[in-house]
C-alpha cells in the first residue's frame, strides 16, 4: 500500500505539479477505485481542492464520458483519469485541455504498473522523446519493417509529432501516465502495406498470437489471424470504416516499461512501435470516431525519409 501511495505522489507532485488551491478532478470508474483514491489523497496532501467523480465504465477505448463528466472537466485546473477504458481520444479530454486544464489519462492502469513504470527517469524520457519527435515533425515518409513480416509506409509530411514525456506542468498539456512515447498522425488515405501485431492489441493478450492487418490507401482492408483477430473485427465493426483508419504511429521511449498485455504500458516499451487504427482527431488528424486501438510491434526497424532511427528494436538516436 505504501508503494501505491508513493506512486500516487509522483503522479500528483512530479508529473502534474499540483499546487495548493488548484481545482483537481479525478475521473474514475469502478475497476480503478483503489488507484483513484490513492491519487485523491496525494492531491489533498498538496492542498488541492480535489473532487472524485465516478462514472460507469465505457464500452470501448475512445468512447466519450457522460456529458456531466465532460462539463466538469472543462472547469478543472488538473484532470486525472484512471479508468478502465481510455479517455485520451475523446472530445471531452480535448476540450478540457483547450480550456486550460493539465490532463493525464491512465487507461487500465494497474497497481503493479504504477509501482514499476512510474518510477522511470522522466527527464531522460523527455530528452529521448523530444529527439524522436523532432525527426517525426520534419519527416515526410516513415517506413516500418519487422522480422514478423511487417512492412508499411506512412506519409507524415505537414503533421506535427508529439512527445509523451510524463511531465505536464504547463497550461493545456496532456499525456498518458505511465508515459513514454513519441507519436504522430499519418496523413489519411496515404498509408500502404501491412503490419503484424505480435505484442498486444485491444483485448488480445501479449504473445498469444499474431494479428495481421493489410492496409490500402490509409485503411485496414483485411484482418487476418485466429481468435484475437476475430475479436478485433468484432470490436471495431460497430464503428464503420473510420475505425479502420491508420490513425497513429508511436515509438516507445520508457526503458522501465515491460510488455504485459496492457496497452497503456506496452505502447511505452523502449524498442517497440505501435500503430493505431481509428480516431486521430485528438492528435492533429481529421478522423473522429469513438474508437482508437493500438497494436504493438516488437523488434521493428524504422526509417524516416530513408534515415534509420531504429534497427531491430534498438533506438539509434537515444
Amino acid at each position: 500500500m505504501e508503494e501505491l501511495k508513493e506512486s500516487a505522489r509522483i503522479v500528483a507532485k512530479d508529473c502534474l505539479a499540483i499546487k495548493e488551491g488548484e481545482q483537481v478532478l479525478i475521473v474514475v470508474d469502478e475497476p480503478k477505485r483503489k488507484i483513484a483514491n490513492a491519487i485523491f489523497e496525494a492531491s489533498k496532501e498538496l492542498g488541492a481542492e480535489v473532487i472524485l467523480m465516478e462514472m460507469i465504465p465505457r464500452d470501448n477505448h475512445g468512447q466519450e464520458p457522460p456529458k456531466l463528466v465532460a462539463k466538469a472537466m472543462k472547469f478543472a485546473d488538473v484532470v486525472i483519469m484512471p479508468t478502465s477504458k481510455s479517455l485520451s481520444h475523446t472530445q471531452a479530454r480535448i476540450e478540457a485541455n483547450q480550456a486550460g486544464a493539465r490532463a493525464a489519462t491512465m487507461p487500465d492502469i494497474t497497481e503493479e504498473m504504477m509501482k514499476r513504470a512510474l518510477n522511470a527517469d522522466y527527464k531522460v524520457i523527455k530528452e529521448r522523446g523530444n529527439k524522436i519527435t523532432e525527426k517525426l515533425s520534419t519527416g515526410k515518409e516513415v517506413r516500418v519493417t519487422a522480422p514478423n513480416g511487417t512492412d508499411i509506409r506512412m506519409l507524415i509530411e505537414g503533421r506535427e509529432g508529439h512527445p509523451d514525456t510524463g511531465i505536464y506542468h504547463q497550461t493545456g498539456e496532456f499525456g498518458n501516465l505511465p508515459a513514454g512515447e513519441s507519436y504522430i498522425a499519418p496523413l489519411e488515405g496515404k498509408s500502404q502495406g501491412k503490419f503484424i501485431v505480435d505484442g498486444s492489441m485491444a483485448e488480445a493478450k501479449v504473445h498469444t498470437e499474431e494479428i495481421e492487418l493489410l492496409v490500402e490507401d490509409g485503411y485496414v482492408t483485411e484482418i487476418k489471424g485466429k481468435a484475437a483477430a476475430r475479436n478485433l473485427r468484432k470490436i471495431i465493426e460497430p464503428y464503420g470504416k473510420d475505425a479502420k483508419n491508420i490513425a497513429e504511429l508511436g515509438i516507445g521511449t520508457n526503458d522501465q516499461a515491460e510488455l504485459t498485455g496492457n496497452i497503456l504500458e506496452d505502447e511505452k516499451v523502449l524498442g517497440t512501435v505501435h500503430i493505431a487504427i481509428g480516431d486521430n482527431s485528438a492528435m492533429g488528424g481529421n478522423i473522429s470516431v469513438d474508437s482508437h486501438l493500438d497494436g504493438i510491434i516488437e523488434n521493428p526497424t524504422v526509417e524516416i525519409d530513408g534515415d534509420l532511427i531504429m534497427k531491430d528494436g534498438k533506438l539509434l538516436i537515444d
